[in-house]
Order: C-alpha cells, then sequence, then structure tokens
C-alpha cells in the first residue's frame, strides 16, 4: 500500500474544486497522486405516492450532454447531508418530502477524487416552487418503473450516480 511522502502541494483552487498532488512511496518506489478535492454531495431518490421516481435533464458543459440525472447538489459549509438533500429536492424540482431516509454513500470515482455522494429516499411528496441556480435550465420528469427500465436498456442513461440509484430503486421491493 502506498505511503505519503511528504507535504500535498494545492495546483488549483476553484470555487467546488481543488487539485493537489500528493507524493507518495509505493512498492516499487516513489511517485505522485493528482487528487481532485470536492465537497461531500447529495442525490435525492424521490417516489412519488404512484410509485413514480423525480427524474431531471440537465445540459452538463464538461461533457457537453444533457444527462438524466437524480436531484442532486453540493452540502453547504455548515449544512448536514439531509438539509442538503432537502433544499436540493426543493430547488431543483419544487418537490418536498415528508418523509426522508438515508440509503448509502458512495465515492464517485475514487481513483482520483475525494468527492462522496450520500443518497436518501425521499416519499409523501408534495408540489410547490423551484429555485434553481442562474446556471441551471432543469426539466422535471417522473420515470414510472417500466420507463427507467426502458431507458436503461436504450443506452441513455449515463451519469453514475443516476445509475447507482436507479439500482436500488428497481431492486428494493415494492
Amino acid at each position: 500500500m502506498e505511503k505519503s511522502n511528504g507535504p500535498s502541494q494545492t495546483t488549483f483552487a476553484g470555487r467546488v474544486l481543488q487539485v493537489r498532488v500528493d507524493p507518495v512511496m509505493g512498492r516499487s518506489g516513489p511517485g505522485f497522486r493528482e487528487v481532485a478535492v470536492r465537497p461531500q454531495a447529495v442525490a435525492v431518490i424521490a417516489e412519488s405516492d404512484r410509485g413514480e421516481i423525480v427524474v431531471i435533464r440537465q445540459f452538463r458543459w464538461a461533457v457537453g450532454d444533457t444527462l438524466y440525472e437524480l436531484p442532486a447538489g453540493l452540502v453547504d459549509p455548515g449544512e448536514g447531508p439531509e438539509a442538503a438533500a432537502r433544499r436540493e429536492l426543493a430547488e431543483e424540482t419544487g418537490y418536498r418530502a415528508r418523509v426522508w431516509r438515508p440509503l448509502f454513500d458512495m465515492y464517485t470515482s475514487p481513483g482520483f477524487t475525494t468527492e462522496r455522494i450520500s443518497l436518501w429516499s425521499a416519499q409523501e411528496l408534495t408540489l410547490g416552487p423551484s429555485k434553481w441556480d442562474p446556471d441551471e435550465e432543469i426539466v422535471v420528469e417522473r420515470w414510472t418503473r417500466q420507463r427507467a427500465l426502458e431507458e436503461v436498456a436504450a443506452k441513455v442513461v449515463h451519469n453514475g450516480i443516476f445509475v447507482a440509484g436507479l439500482l436500488w430503486w428497481l431492486a428494493r421491493p415494492t
């Protein structure tokens, strides 16, 4: 197993991302690891009383495509994951939920980033106003289990967080 081989050096510090270089010592000798440091984030599997899941579509600049996703976002400083999940669901979709349950945490790509996502289940939904960030253009949809299976089979679902959430939602007992 690799061990630290000196102090880290931050090479970039932005609003939602820092990049650091960590010197390491491994079995084959010295090396380094580039690490993208991200704040904790949340994603919400919001299910309607009719058994539909709330899905958003939004353009993602980094991949140059519009993706299907779960409502999600960063945990703000001083905010807990449940509060962030509640806020993100309301902001992005307009939905609020009476019943909240933590599901699981996942690392999105642990080979290079610290990003950890907490997935939450939200049920007993009511609809209110949404409040998108100025740079967000979101389309809200509700998918049945059948639609989710069809979209996965059609290979139109590319967001890893959404794939993990869909797997949990489709595999749980109904």
